[in-house]
């Protein structure tokens, strides 16, 4: 997953905020921030 190319700063932590806000979101663990699945795109 590609995100925030050429930012000085990208805040990644910021969903977790939100871990219930989808059925489906993005997976965090201990090495990162893991492709969701397709089901969060509807």
């Amino acid at each position: 997953m590609l995100v925030a190319q050429g930012a000085e700063v990208a805040d990644l932590d910021g969903p977790l905020l939100l871990a219930e806000d989808r059925a489906r979101p993005l997976l965090y663990d201990g090495s990162g921030v893991h492709p969701p699945e397709a089901e969060l795109w509807g």
